[in-house]
């Protein structure tokens, strides 16, 4: 069954300022990771609320939002550029 997606990104991409993104390694993050982070993250959702309304189980909602978050930790702490896949 397809994951139920309901944002998609403004952006394209988050990057430091000044730094030319050549320079920047890059992370790549998922719209389902970024949905996960929405849900729980912003909205405030259970994980299980969240896993129900992304059509996942909780432990796949888990999965993809511990990805999601280490994603973007790794690009606030080390200077990366994040890309936000659109769907």
């Amino acid at each position: 069954m397809a994951r139920r997606i309901e944002c998609s990104a403004p952006y394209t991409c988050f990057k430091p300022n000044g730094v030319p993104l050549k320079l920047l390694e890059r992370q790549t993050l998922a719209a389902d990771e970024l949905e996960a982070i929405r849900l729980v993250d912003l909205e405030g959702m259970q994980q299980i609320e969240a896993a129900t309304e992304m059509a996942v189980s909780r432990q796949t909602l888990a999965l993809i939002l511990k990805s999601g978050r280490k994603k973007v930790s790794a690009s606030l702490v080390l200077g990366q550029a994040l890309f936000l896949e659109k769907i």
